[in-house]
């Protein structure tokens, strides 16, 4: 038998081939992507601060933990033995699915260790 003899194909059109079928980013896909991340920073920079904006009282220098990850913190740092789930929705007042996002959160960035079932205290 005899091989029939086709077309050869460039070794960029397979790779062209292969970056348009699989949906692997270029570099100009990565360049546009950064000049999109910098038109986005430049826009957060210049707006203006949102929170909560809380009465400046003179003589008062320590301020309030103003986001839930600093209150819920907060409150398990100043617990030596460990906070509990119950007794961090008692100060906090936020509710069961907001302290189980920040307590995974703080989990992540490993501020905090599940001492048991429950119960966490500060790293």
């Amino acid at each position: 038998m005899t091989r029939k003899k086709g077309k050869s194909v460039s070794f960029d059109a397979m790779v062209k081939f292969f970056i348009q079928n699989y949906n692997i980013p270029t570099k100009s896909d990565f360049d546009k992507l950064q000049a999109r991340l910098d038109q986005i920073e430049r826009l957060l920079k210049s707006a203006p601060p949102r929170g909560r904006s809380t009465p400046k009282t003179k003589g008062t220098e320590k301020s309030a933990p103003t986001t839930a990850l600093d209150t819920v913190f907060d409150v398990i740092k100043r617990s030596h033995h460990g906070s509990s789930f119950k007794d961090i929705q008692a100060k906090t007042g936020y509710d069961d699915k907001k302290i189980r996002n920040v307590i995974f959160r703080l989990n992540k960035m490993e501020k905090i260790k599940r001492k048991s079932r429950g119960i966490y205290i500060a790293s």
